[in-house]
């Protein structure tokens, strides 16, 4: 089969597109023709091997060579144990282990799929897993009123919490380059920060939740952001902020009454089929950057490490 081979990290250039085995499911995977696979930060982050624990599918090389987590297709073999899915049932999901979906083929357990909606395309089911469930835990709680700020708003996940935080009723500041207002305005924000002229952390007192996709700051600086009882929910970004956040979580809420800390997302058909409900019902859309083939994934690799993307890049497999 035709895939996207990653035999170590570094930049777009590792990535090569060439021939590989078909899988074959074990008794109790699904065997799925892939239609069309979404780029997330995650596997931005799986490319370069950083943050560190981007690397636990592999410290010195990845242990599976073939990257993308989010996909959609048609399921064309399951096995003898699996009773849920038939061939021919068109399904997306999230695979675990976050690797495997650029490929024409992948085996998987069905335990993270859904039914694909009869009227969402394959392109359009491939851009929801990963960043809508993100979305959906990143905004619970949020209520009208309720000023939010989402930093790293223009990359792959932006859009869904932004859609999603105005469908709750909150106010929705969304910081990015400056070069991505517009389509940050476009996707549903109230009003933009573009960080090479302005901080976001030095506005005090401001916001009652913070969702950061790409943490860079202490956890010491970012909740003076925060209104008191306001919460930072880091979802993205460097290990030592990750683990000072985590550190340091518990001893802001204690000295302060602000929740600090690290958002973790479990993989769940739950919340994914939560998610499809509502971009089919059309309260939320998934902002689509760009649809390649799978002989140009190199090029989305590209384009996804320079940060040039304003939504989800999307790589059709025919």
């Amino acid at each position: 089969m035709r895939a996207v081979i990653q035999d170590r990290y570094g930049s777009a250039d590792v990535v090569v597109v060439g021939e590989l085995p078909d899988p074959v499911p074990a008794d109790d995977e699904v065997l799925i023709a892939v239609r069309a696979t979404s780029l997330n930060g995650s596997d931005r982050e799986n490319l370069v091997g950083r943050p560190f624990y981007a690397r636990v599918g592999g410290l010195r090389r990845p242990r599976h060579p073939v990257p993308g987590s989010d996909v959609a297709g048609t399921v064309v073999a399951v096995g003898r144990s699996v009773t849920e899915y038939a061939p021919g049932d068109e399904v997306f999901g999230e695979l675990a282990g976050y690797r495997g979906g650029l490929a024409r083929y992948v085996a998987t357990s069905p335990r993270l799929l859904a039914r694909k909606p009869e009227h969402l395309s394959f392109v359009r089911a491939a851009a929801v897993p990963q960043a809508g469930c993100i979305a959906l835990r990143a905004t619970r709680g949020l209520g009208p009123g309720d000023k939010l700020l989402v930093n790293g708003a223009g990359g792959a996940g932006g859009a869904l919490v932004i859609g999603l935080a105005r469908h709750l009723g909150a106010h929705v500041t969304a910081v990015d380059r400056a070069d991505k207002a517009g389509h940050l305005l476009r996707v549903g924000a109230d009003d933009t920060v573009a960080f090479e002229h302005c901080d976001w952390a030095d506005q005090r007192d401001r916001y009652d939740r913070v969702v950061d996709l790409v943490a860079r700051r202490s956890p010491f600086r970012v909740h003076r952001a925060l209104r008191a009882g306001g919460s930072y929910l880091m979802v993205g970004g460097r290990t030592r902020v990750l683990l000072a956040t985590l550190v340091a979580g518990p001893l802001l809420r204690l000295l302060t009454g602000k929740r600090v800390g690290v958002l973790f997302v479990p993989q769940s058909r739950a919340d994914l089929q939560e998610v499809a409900d509502l971009v089919t019902d059309g309260v939320v859309v998934p902002a689509i950057d760009e649809v390649r083939p799978l002989e140009e994934a190199p090029a989305a690799f590209a384009r996804l490490e320079a940060g040039d993307n304003l939504g989800k890049i999307v790589v059709e497999i025919s």
